[in-house]
Order: C-alpha cells, then sequence, then structure tokens
C-alpha cells in the first residue's frame, strides 16, 4: 500500500510545480526533476561566462548543457536579441521582470543567484536589490560591499532571508584573500559568507583548498574555474582537471565540509564558442561529485554509446545531442525496472519516433516494450489520441496536447514505479497509467483495441530502454536517468 499526496510549490523562477510523494517509497512523479548527480549541490551556470550574448540566449545554452541553475549579473547583459536595447538589472520595470520569469519557466530554469552586485552602505538602495531578488525568487545575492556596510546588510538578510556571498577578486581587489571575508563574516549571521571563486585564487597565488579549508562554515556559493597558470593575473580558464585548480581536491574538500550549494561555472575563455569546453567540464565535475555522495542521477548513454546496441553508423552524438542517422533503432545493453528518465527530444516536420522501455526482447520490441511515442506537432483533435505525442502508444492518450511546434526542443520525464507510469512533457503531467488495469490481450480498459498479444499486466517490468529509428529525423539530448531501487 502507498498513499499519493499531490503537493503544489511555488517555485522562484515564477512557475508551479506540481508532484506526488508515493509514501512509503522513493517514488517522485509529477514537473520535470532537477538531476543533479550529487546530492545536495546544484550546479549552473554564471551568465557572465555568455557575456558576448544575450541573457535569453545564456538561458538557451544553460539548458543546452542540461542545467537547471542560473546566475545573473547586472548592468551589462543585453536582454534579448528582440530587445537589445534593454539591459538586464534589478532596476527593469515590472513586465519585463516577469517576462524574464516567463523565460526561465519556459527554459525549466532557476535564477538563483544575482552578482556581483554593487551593495553600498545605502540601505535605501541596498533595498531596492533585496526586493528585486525576493522578487525573482533569488536566493542569494553575489558582492564585494564596503566593511561598514555588514551591519546594515547583516539586519537586511535576516529581514528577507536571503543570503550575501562575498567574491573575491584578484589582488589587490578588497577580497582577494580568505582572511579578510573571514573578519567581515565575523559575529555576523549564517547568511553571510563566501563566494568562492577558486580562479581568481589561483590568480592571486592562493591554494583553493587551503583557502575553503579556512572559510569552513561560511562557504554561501562557489564560482568555480580551472585556470592555466598559477599566480598570473592574466591567467585563463581551461577544462576543468586540467589546470592548476585542483577540482577534483575542491570537490573533496567541500564534500568533506558537507557544503550544500549552488556552484555557478564561470568560463571566461573562448568566449564566442566555449560550449564544448563547458560540457567536457560539467561531465568532469559529474565523474567526481557523483563519487562523493551521489543523488542516483547518471546520463543513460555514453558519449561513444558503447553502453548501447545499434548498428555501427545509425546514430551519433555530437555537441551532446545525440541524431538518427538511419538504418536501427539504438538499445540499452543494461535493463531497467523502475526508472526516472528524463529526456530531451525535437523533430522535423511529420517526424515519427518513440521512447521504448521494460523491453524484454529487442528483437520483437513491438510486442515485449511499452512505447512513449514522440510525434511532430499536429494542433488537432488528434493529440490526444493513443498515437498522438506524449501517448503510450496504442493504449492511453495524453490528457492535454503539450508538444510544441516542429523544431523546437521538448522536455520529456519518464516514471515507471511497479505497476504505475508517469509522462511528463513539457511541463505538465499528460499520462497516469496503472499497468494492472490492462487485463486482457488487444484490449485496453476502455474497450477499444490495442497491438499487445500479451495483457499490458503480464508484460516485462524490466527490459532494455530504447529510442526508435521510424524513418524520420530526429534528436534527442540530456538523456538522463535515475533507477529507483525502493519498492512500494
Amino acid at each position: 500500500m502507498y498513499k499519493r499526496i499531490l503537493v503544489v510549490a511555488v517555485l522562484s523562477a515564477g512557475f508551479v510545480m506540481s508532484f506526488n510523494v508515493c509514501m512509503g517509497g522513493s517514488c517522485v512523479v509529477g514537473r520535470h526533476p532537477t538531476t543533479d548527480v550529487y546530492d545536495g549541490w546544484r550546479l549552473g551556470v554564471q551568465a557572465w561566462t555568455f557575456n558576448r550574448f544575450t541573457l535569453y540566449e545564456a538561458i538557451d545554452k544553460t539548458a543546452e548543457l542540461g542545467l537547471d541553475w542560473i546566475e545573473a549579473y547586472p548592468h551589462g547583459q543585453k536582454l534579448s536579441k528582440e530587445k537589445s536595447d534593454v539591459v538586464f538589472s534589478h532596476e527593469m520595470p515590472v513586465e519585463l521582470k516577469n517576462e524574464v520569469k516567463a523565460k526561465l519557466a519556459d527554459a525549466g530554469a532557476r535564477l538563483v543567484n544575482y552578482g556581483v552586485v554593487n551593495l553600498p552602505n545605502d540601505e535605501a538602495k541596498c533595498r531596492e536589490v533585496f526586493e528585486f531578488a525576493k522578487e525573482m525568487g533569488i536566493e542569494t545575492l553575489v558582492s564585494e560591499p564596503p566593511e561598514d556596510a555588514f551591519e546594515m546588510l547583516d539586519k537586511l538578510c535576516e529581514e528577507y532571508k536571503i543570503n550575501i556571498a562575498i567574491h573575491n577578486h584578484p589582488k589587490p581587489s578588497h577580497y582577494w584573500s580568505p582572511d579578510t571575508v573571514l573578519k567581515v563574516c565575523e559575529g555576523r549571521s549564517k547568511r553571510i559568507g563566501a563566494c568562492a571563486d577558486t580562479g581568481h585564487w589561483v590568480r592571486s597565488g592562493i591554494n583553493p583548498v587551503e583557502a575553503l579549508k579556512k572559510l569552513e562554515g561560511r562557504i554561501v556559493s562557489v564560482h568555480l574555474k580551472d585556470i592555466n597558470e598559477f599566480g598570473n593575473p592574466k591567467a585563463h580558464d581551461v577544462v576543468w582537471g586540467t589546470g592548476y585548480v585542483g577540482i577534483k581536491e575542491v570537490l573533496e574538500e567541500l564534500g568533506r565540509q558537507n557544503f550544500k550549494g549552488v556552484f555557478s561555472i564561470e568560463y571566461e575563455h573562448n568566449w564566442e564558442n566555449s560550449l564544448p569546453e563547458i560540457r567536457e567540464s560539467v561531465r568532469y565535475f559529474d565523474k567526481v561529485s557523483s563519487g562523493l555522495r551521489p543523488s542516483g542521477w547518471r546520463d543513460l548513454l555514453e558519449p561513444d554509446l558503447s553502453n548501447c546496441i545499434y548498428k555501427p553508423g545509425s546514430w551519433k552524438i555530437s555537441d551532446g545531442v545525440l541524431e538518427r542517422k538511419g538504418g536501427d533503432d539504438i538499445w540499452t545493453k543494461e535493463k531497467f525496472g523502475d526508472f526516472v528518465l528524463d529526456l530531451e527530444f525535437k523533430t522535423d516536420a511529420e517526424s515519427n519516433s518513440g521512447v521504448f522501455f521494460r523491453t524484454g526482447d529487442i528483437a520483437d520490441f513491438v510486442q515485449t516494450g511499452i512505447e512513449v511515442q514522440i510525434l511532430d506537432y499536429v494542433g488537432s483533435d488528434e493529440a490526444r489520441s493513443k498515437g498522438a505525442c506524449g501517448a503510450i502508444y496504442d493504449c492511453q492518450g495524453p490528457s492535454k496536447e503539450m508538444v510544441r511546434k516542429t523544431g523546437e526542443w521538448n522536455h520529456y520525464t519518464i516514471t515507471c514505479k511497479a505497476n504505475k507510469i508517469y509522462v511528463v512533457l513539457n511541463g505538465e503531467q499528460i499520462i497516469e497509467m496503472d499497468l494492472d488495469l490492462w487485463t486482457e490481450a488487444h484490449k485496453n480498459p476502455d474497450g477499444t483495441k490495442n497491438k499487445f498479444g500479451t495483457a499490458l499486466k503480464d508484460m516485462p517490468r524490466v527490459g532494455h530502454i530504447g529510442l526508435q529509428d521510424h524513418g524520420d529525423a530526429v534528436w534527442f539530448r540530456n538523456i538522463k536517468i535515475k533507477p529507483l531501487i525502493d519498492s512500494y
């Protein structure tokens, strides 16, 4: 027996998340989950990384990386290509703030940090920033305030329940040394601490691990970088794990301290085309951090597809995107039973594909696997049929049409837990299915016919996951899985 409770929470990005909690187990379904690999760490992007682009482009690039968190900066980044005369800041009018919230919600991202923002010893001006943070759902303001402002700022932090993370630019900036940060934190609430910028420490000739040890208990947020030289203020960023920061040792130290919070990627090199290097850095971060305190999330596919069964050349991963080249479906070698599968897909005009799971026999996948349909945008009454996008093919249609227009990325979350299947498409739950209600071969509970020669309640509960080659163009990215080991 389990009890399912509907919970509704308003997220700080300005959208509503609903989900079901299966008490007595670990089943959580509803909207799309966060997929961070370390339990308690949130890896995101500082928008300064993409300062050659607009904020909306930075949000899209963050989503392309499969990350859910973003830190914006004030007074410098254009809002969008369409509104190139608008610069993002806390001084924007309310209608533009609401537009940013909608953009974040559409991308599935949360604005969690804001900085480096000026917080002078002027309560009225600081309140403007705190009010903006409250309105946008920002958790932490990253700043380098004057020392005489902290008594006032400490009170504002407690009043608004918002943190201040003191950032360290390189020597000779005021807070380049962790000792100075510690001095201004003394006697203050735990809402005031450090934004540990690992790259700037290395540029200043400081060992990042030693700095982290000094700041233990006072680290609020992290700007994570790896740098190609030690002690050189002009050193530039490199792929994590290849420079002088010691990313592995930094993560191990933060794990030892039981740090929980946001890591902002601030990659200040190869500005126009940094995504491939950032993607490698994310992969390194996930590899190291998943060995410390794993959340259970991992990539379903290896970058070289070595853990897959497919005809060579029929599928290819390039720049993080899996593309059908033609000639075969692609299957996991591993079998999965209860799991949460999270992925994005897009189609060409009139394209058809599908996500198969619990497939008992790849050679007979049509009869031994269950399919969540992928289909190009329809925009008609057919959008809720048993063959529509989001349907459990031939068995149950989606409750509503949520597929996006042709060529746009769509987001699936598929949860399998014993006899229950849930499907979320683009932020809305569209399927809640009980396999035990399918008690007859070739027959659905509503009396309509289906293709299956076996009643769905008797289908395999463990099997391969596959992506279908239906002869049409289809692309996938950010394919992640979390096996569920607990039972109802």
